[in-house]
């Protein structure tokens, strides 16, 4: 397997994750999203995810865009250990959680969005740190509503092993540290993050560690 990646894609680091926890391995082939304009902008890249997104993995014949569904793919095509375990509720609840994430914070704040208001609307570098830190808080306040709410929530989001739903959390929180987000007030994710962060599948997985860490 072949995993188009970038060292701070949240998105990259979900399936970096996810492919860790399986033990599964792979080739990672960096693309700078800033360099030269961003190398996902460039006709070789744009021909196998026309999206001009990280991450894609490549799996023999099959080429696969999108964070979610790679995972999702992951996990059928290899069942153990399981992210989305238990009954048909169970992974409804898991599935709202890591979207909750990827589709309601993370396209806000996303790479190309900031540089959007930068370019188009003359934002500072102050205005779009703080649009970016006002959306992350209010979505990562939703997120421990719905965990610290929840007898299922355990050691980890869904009970007492990691799910797709931590592996949404942990990157989500790292970029919220790194904007300089006040998450005083979600001692329930932050704690499951700490867990996280103590399992070397994540921490093989953390934007420090990858080859194309700068």
């Amino acid at each position: 397997m072949k995993l188009y990646t970038y060292f701070r894609s949240s998105a990259a680091y979900r399936v970096r994750i996810a492919l860790n926890l399986k033990q599964l391995a792979y080739d990672a082939v960096p693309v700078h999203l800033v360099r030269g304009g961003g190398e996902q902008r460039q006709p070789e890249y744009l021909a196998l995810n026309p999206a001009g997104l990280v991450p894609t993995l490549v799996d023999g014949p099959d080429t696969l865009s999108q964070s979610l569904a790679i995972i999702e793919y992951l996990d059928e095509m290899h069942p153990e250990p399981s992210l989305l375990p238990g009954s048909a509720a169970d992974r409804a609840r898991i599935r709202a959680i890591a979207q909750a994430i990827a589709c309601d914070i993370h396209p806000i704040n996303n790479l190309r969005v900031l540089q959007y208001l930068t370019r188009e609307f003359g934002v500072s570098d102050a205005q779009k740190n703080a649009w970016y830190r006002h959306w992350t808080e209010a979505g990562l306040a939703a997120v421990e509503a719905m965990l610290a709410g929840d007898p299922r929530t355990a050691a980890f989001c869904h009970g007492d092993t990691p799910t797709l739903a931590d592996c949404c959390l942990v990157p989500q929180v790292f970029n919220a540290r790194r904007f300089g987000c006040d998450l005083t007030a979600m001692p329930t994710s932050l704690g499951i993050a700490e867990r996280c962060a103590g399992l070397d599948a994540f921490r093989r997985a953390a934007p420090e560690q990858q080859p194309d860490a700068e």
